[in-house]
This record gives structure tokens, sequence and C-alpha cells, in this order.
């Protein structure tokens, strides 16, 4: 048998008396997708981070094509062949996309970038992925979240990596973007180049990958042929459940219409939006990336500026209401940039649980710290947070357990209409089913939610009605049952759904 490309033997990793990586092993063939796939908190990151070198083992033994692999920096391990694209956005925003792409690894003269070569390799990396149309000059932060994510991963592929590592690609890709980033893949590992694909899509798994390997708890604990007859295996090792459980049903009643979105404007988009929500209905929202679902809910919420249409909240007119005035009628917003807009990185859980709500935490004015603690912990428990105690900076957590924080503080403020934009992004499989199953509960209770998703089997699976949005526009809605994969896609790029 050939050598491998990678091989990685019982790798340890301690932060003082946390165990992160406590008996890790991975072998990685030349021109091979390799699926690493495991829950928040399994251990992924931090296995990444030793192969980038952001962080060194403790114990273990890492070899690249035969030779023993110890970069004592990510640049090092970046020259040696190993690239790592994680699933926060390591961009900075206030430089271009040109700039961004080629950061640390300019081409020179004498001393001076050559902006001209500079500006051809950008663009070569951006071909690859069929985003040659980002226009280079604009700085990175104005671009949409899924276009930063393209601009991420042309970063790691300049240089020409022999291993590349990615840490969930999709999880802010539209599947059009997606179907796009596939053939990117494809492309590579027939041109040779290894890859680690993390991934909570056990169906991108199935798609891309040849090999799995399962952590859990900080171990390997099982690998294999990445195959369908396997699908029911590695969901056993993941969270202990079937495939068929991964989203589960909540029976519910759909009551009277309690929001009336009427031809809604804004400033670019969308352009129109229509759409009926009934008490206790799951509505969910598809779309390419920059189709305006995102602009739709922002706007809705006061968040954006609304230049046009009609928004009736339980029959009153609701005219470029503010999100202090939507929170106090019970609807709550959640962002898909949770980094961002959702939390505040640097306080505590209980800060960004109880925050919208701290009326059962105060006494004349004053807020209790027993009191604040304690809801809290109901509902870390409530939402299965794995966390040391409430106080703990919500920075510390996987991007999983900080999602579920940020969904947590709207069931906090006991929110009656519940707007969720990308609810279950970055998300591992048994953290999904469980927030699909609270989203069904919420729909039980009578609450009603808008979903918006561009996992498409999730619209499917958990929606009672979806609607499809198209250049700003809703052009369809129709009961889940009336749609398919194909059907949703058809309707999002504009062609006949027929």
């Amino acid at each position: 048998m050939s050598v491998p490309r990678l091989r990685v033997s019982q790798v340890k990793k301690s932060f003082g008396a946390t165990h992160a990586l406590r008996d890790v092993s991975l072998s990685l063939g030349p021109g091979e997708v390799h699926a690493l796939i495991g829950e928040n908190g399994a251990g992924k990151s931090t296995l990444m981070k030793i192969l980038s070198a952001a962080h060194h083992p403790d114990k273990g033994n890492i070899q690249l094509d035969g030779e023993d692999f110890s970069p004592s920096t990510p640049l090092e391990a970046r020259r040696a062949g190993v690239a790592m694209i994680y699933q926060e956005l390591s961009l900075v925003p206030h430089l271009s996309v040109e700039e961004n792409i080629l950061l640390g690894t300019e081409p020179k003269r004498l001393g001076w970038i050559i902006r001209s070569e500079r500006r051809r390799l950008a663009l070569a990396a951006l071909s690859k992925l069929n985003q040659q149309h980002l226009p280079l000059h604009v700085p990175v932060g104005q671009l949409s979240l899924a276009e930063q994510q393209m601009v991420e991963i042309a970063r790691a592929l300049v240089g020409s990596p022999r291993v590349l590592i990615m840490d969930e690609p999709t999880s802010s890709l539209s599947q059009v973007d997606t179907t796009n980033l596939f053939q990117v893949i494809r492309r590579l590992r027939d041109s040779g180049v290894s890859i680690i694909y993390i991934s909570h899509f056990l169906e991108e798994c199935l798609e891309l990958a040849s090999h799995y390997t399962v952590l859990r708890d900080g171990e390997s604990v099982g690998t294999g042929c990445m195959t369908p007859e396997a699908l029911p295996l590695i969901m056993r090792l993941l969270v202990g459940r079937e495939l068929s459980e991964v989203f589960p049903r909540t029976p519910h009643t759909i009551g009277a219409p309690v929001l009336e979105v009427s031809q809604l404007r804004g400033v670019l988009k969308p352009k129109s939006a229509t759409f009926k929500l009934r008490a206790g209905e799951i509505l969910g929202i598809a779309g390419i990336i920059g189709a305006g679902r995102t602009e739709t809910l922002r706007a809705l919420f006061g968040l954006d500026p609304q230049v046009g249409g009609e928004v009736k909240l339980r029959g009153i007119c609701r005219k470029k209401a503010t999100p202090r005035v939507w929170l106090q009628s019970r609807v709550g917003y959640l962002s898909e940039n949770r980094k961002e807009e959702g939390l505040m990185l640097g306080r505590s859980i209980s800060d960004n649980l109880l925050l919208s709500n701290l009326d059962d935490c105060c006494t004349g004015g004053f807020i209790s710290r027993y009191r604040q603690d304690s809801l809290a912990s109901k509902w870390i428990s409530q939402l299965g947070i794995k966390t040391l105690h409430p106080r703990q900076k919500i920075s510390d957590l996987s991007g999983g357990n900080q999602q579920k924080v940020a969904l947590g503080r709207l069931l906090h403020h006991d929110a009656e209409i519940l707007l969720l934009d990308e609810p279950t992004r970055g998300i591992d499989v048994g953290s999904k089913a469980q927030i699909y199953q609270i989203i069904g509960n919420l729909a039980a209770a009578g609450k009603s939610v808008v979903f918006i998703s561009s996992y498409l089997p999730e619209l499917l699976g958990v929606c009672d009605t979806i609607g499809v949005m198209c250049r700003g526009t809703i052009r369809a809605v129709r009961p889940a049952n009336e749609w398919t994969e194909h059907s949703l896609i058809a309707s999002a790029i504009g062609q006949n759904d027929n």
C-alpha cells in the first residue's frame, strides 16, 4: 500500500483539567476526501488546530507523506502544504477581497508587494470556486456571509496545498453555492489534494467522502468506508439514535393568522415579500444566497429600513416598528450571524440568555446574581448546553452551544412569534434534532415560527409551509408536502416549478 498522505497516531491534548483529545488516530490517503464527524465538543476543532499548528499535541505522532510533521506556527504548516478553512471566518473586514486572499503570502519584489501578481493570484483562486465575479477591490466586510465564506476558501487554495482541512464549509452557503463547491472539491481530489471534510450534514459526507472517522468525547470511536449502509452505524456512534429520528415531528394544530406581511419592501431587498404566518405554524423560507431572505426578516423586525408594504401583527398595523416594539409584542429574532450580531462574546452565558428579559432576576431595580444563575441553569439543562457553569464566558463554548444560547434567549423571552434565520447553522446532528424538537414543541404550544434555511432537507422535514424567495420576491408559498428538493431549487433560481 502507498504511504498515507497524512497519518495521525494516538494524539492527546489537554487544557488544564479538560481532556480535549484523549486518543485520536486517523489516516488520510493521497487524493482522498475523508469525513471527520462528531458532535460539538467531540474534539474536531482541537484536532484541526493541531494539524494546522495553532495548537501543539501533548502526546502522539503526526506524519505528512511519511515524514514527521511538527510545524511550530500555522504559517509553517501552510508552507508545508497543510491549509485550514475554519468555520468561524478569520477575515479582516476593512481589507479588500484581494488583500484578504493573499494576506501573509503576498508576492513581493525587493520588499514591495507586486500588486498585479497579487490580483492575478486572487482571481485565479476565486476562479477555482466559480466566484470570479466577486469584486476584488471591495472591503470583505461589505460582502454577504456566504461570499465571505468563499473568500475564506479561496485563501486556502493559494499555494496549492497537499492537505486541505475544511471545517463546515457549506454552513452558510445555499444549495447552488454548495453544488459549485462540491465540484471544486472533486477537482482538487482528482488532482491529488487530500481533504479532511468536517460536516454535520451526513448527506454531504456521503456524497463527497470515501472514508469516515467518528470522534466522541475526544476519542476516535469508529472509522470505515463512507457508504449508505454505514449511516445507521455512524448515527449510533454519534448520538445513539437512528437516522430516521433526525427530523422528529411533534403533532400541532394550525390556527388563525397572527402575522400578515403584504408587499414588504426594503432599500434594496426584499422587493416584494408577501406571506401569512398562522398560530402554531412553522413557515420555512427557501432561496439561494442573496435572494433576500435575511433582508426580509431584518426589514420586518425593524433592523433595516422599510420603504413600502404593510405588516399586521394580530390584526393591528405595525408600520416601521422598531426592534424594541417587536420585543415588547413578544416577537423574537435570531440572526444568522451569531458571532457579530447574535451574542455578546465577551459576556457570560447568563447575561446572553437573560438579557432581553431580566424581570425575574431583579429586586428594586437591582439584578440578583443568584436568581440570574438559577434561571440560566434551567435553560442550560433544558437545551443541553455543555458548559462548566452559567457565568462561563460564552466565547469559550463551541459554535453549536453558542447557537443554543442564542435560541434560548428567545425561549426565555417567551416569544410567541420566532423569526429564525439559519438556526441550525454549524450545529451537529444531535443538537439539530434537539432544536427541531424544540421548534415542534413551540408550534404545539400555539407559537409561530418563520424558519429560514439553506438546508432543504430540514425545511421539508420540519416545516408545515414553505415559501421560496427569488430575486427579492417571495414567488410561491405552499404546504411543505407539495414541495420536493428539485422543485425548491427550480423555484429558487427562477425556473418553472414543473
